[in-house]
């Protein structure tokens, strides 16, 4: 049947020329845009998780954009840490060279003062727009991720950067008390007893009382004294007394000539053995061949030892021994006073006793009573730390301190005061400046390690971003190829449908044949 009003092969020839020419746009939008999914009408679930992944890449590039300015912040911070290094050690070959009498210390110390002012030049200008990381203990945190979880939340993640103060500043004493000073430690007065208050110190120095037995003796009775690794032996004849026994120790003591160490003759049958060593105790052995004829019923003001026949004189100086389980949180401030004059240390973030008892020793060394020196020790059992203080004229009171809440000590604290134009001031600056040397290596290294962890971080964002770009990319990226190759077909099929559509229309022409 054959129809002017409706032509179907024509409408079917339309339609397919429409969907032809439909995919034909689609396929041109993917040729000139280079993506199958530009917007969310044409896949509304791969352009919502792309859109996503486009937000993270930008995130990214901040993020990159943020580790390569903390890189160079801290790369600025370890130069200038490397470079105080350097200028420590040449102000410690310049401490080595005072130790000599025969040498100029006033200019030695112009050499010293000059190479401590570059110092704090280095330190002053070792920032990076505006950050300086080698002062002050405040931590800086660098943004370095963002991390996406399976709900969809977004968090920050952090690199965090310990500042490493290498700046001289003494800090300031804290007010707020603390509820117990021997919880941080005390100072330890002979026979072990600590206080916390005070101790007087003693020029002459420590001493044992080495009794010897008056009972009958023997021909071929030995006695024998260990002391300072020298043994001395003395052997009876049988007509001897006490006296004469501690008469020959006494001599033979003292002809050892240890430095330090006197024996002088006491009641019938004792000997006092002094130690006048300032940080050097003495070790003592007895033996005999009468049980109980040598013993050592006295030492260092105690009483009678718990082994009488092995004890050790103790050091002529004074000690304060630092706990090892008492926490130091930044501005612990640590007062010790030597006679009239206080010394103060103040604790930064993350130091320990350690940092505290060598921070303790600057502070004293560089303004010394007359006749006053210190040393730093470490137990090996135990790990606790002391100081010990010395006093060659004696009669000081030393006393322990402790506040909280103050502002923390430079780490180089103590440089300004080396003074090497005297021979103490000397020595002690040779034991001061390794501290100090060890503080700026450790903070070049911290440094370094940072540096190297932010330039790992920086190297897998980019790594990551190029990642998700491919990621985008293979979401909604065209394949050209194979819009090339349907574009063709879409091509010879639109011309066909075109044709089919002539044909379609030419049909009612022939109607015309039947009414001639």
């Amino acid at each position: 049947m054959s129809s002017i009003l409706t032509n179907n092969s024509a409408m079917v020839a339309l339609q397919t020329l429409k969907g032809i020419n439909k995919n034909m746009g689609a396929i041109q939008s993917e040729i000139s845009t280079g993506k199958s999914v530009s917007n969310a009408k044409d896949n509304a679930a791969v352009w919502a998780i792309s859109k996503v992944m486009e937000s993270d890449v930008k995130g990214f590039k901040g993020i990159s954009d943020s580790l390569a300015l903390g890189s160079s912040t801290i790369s600025v911070a370890r130069q200038a840490s490397e470079t105080v290094t350097d200028l420590l050690t040449s102000i410690k070959g310049k401490i080595v060279a005072a130790q000599e009498s025969n040498v100029d210390r006033e200019k030695i110390q112009t050499d010293i003062v000059a190479l401590r002012d570059q110092i704090s030049s280095v330190v002053g200008a070792a920032q990076f727009n505006g950050l300086n990381l080698v002062t002050g203990t405040e931590d800086v945190s660098i943004l370095s991720s963002l991390d996406r979880a399976n709900s969809g939340q977004v968090s920050a993640s952090q690199i965090t950067v310990n500042r490493q103060d290498l700046s001289t500043g003494a800090g300031r004493v804290g007010t707020t008390a603390v509820a117990s000073v021997t919880a941080y430690g005390s100072i330890t007065a002979p026979g072990g007893a600590p206080f916390a208050t005070g101790q007087t110190t003693d020029a002459a120095g420590k001493a044992a009382e080495v009794t010897f037995g008056v009972g009958a003796l023997a021909s071929g009775d030995v006695y024998s004294m260990t002391i300072g690794g020298n043994t001395l032996s003395f052997t009876s004849d049988g007509t001897e007394a006490a006296d004469d026994i501690r008469d020959y120790f006494q001599g033979a003591v003292n002809a050892l000539g240890l430095e330090g160490v006197t024996a002088a003759a006491g009641g019938a049958g004792e000997l006092n053995i002094s130690n006048a060593n300032a940080f050097e105790a003495v070790d003592i052995t007895l033996s005999s061949t009468l049980d109980g004829n040598l013993e050592v019923t006295d030492i260092n003001g105690g009483g009678a030892p718990t082994d009488p026949n092995a004890v050790q004189i103790e050091q002529r100086g004074e000690t304060i021994d630092f706990s090892t389980t008492a926490g130091v949180t930044a501005g612990d401030s640590f007062k010790v006073t030597v006679g009239s004059q206080s010394f103060d240390y103040i604790a930064g973030k993350g130091e320990t006793m350690e940092d505290v008892a060598k921070g303790l020793k600057t502070a004293i060394d560089s303004k010394a009573p007359d006749g006053v020196t210190t040393s730093v020790t470490q137990d090996e059992t135990t790990g606790q730390w002391s100081l010990s203080i010395d006093d060659a004229t004696g009669g000081r009171t030393l006393a322990l301190g402790v506040t909280q809440d103050g502002e923390a000590s430079g780490g180089l604290f103590g440089l300004d005061d080396i003074d090497v134009t005297t021979s103490a001031g000397a020595t002690a600056a040779l034991s001061n400046i390794e501290t100090m040397i060890s503080r700026s290596i450790d903070a070049a290294a911290a440094f370094g390690s940072s540096q190297g962890r932010i330039d790992i971080q920086n190297e897998f964002v980019t790594q990551l971003s190029d990642a998700l770009k491919s990621g985008i990319g293979s979401m909604v990226d065209a394949d050209m190829e194979e819009a090339s190759a349907r574009l063709q077909a879409l091509q010879v099929q639109q011309q066909l449908g075109v044709q089919a559509l002539s044909i379609a229309n030419q049909s009612p022409q022939s109607i015309l044949s039947l009414f001639r």
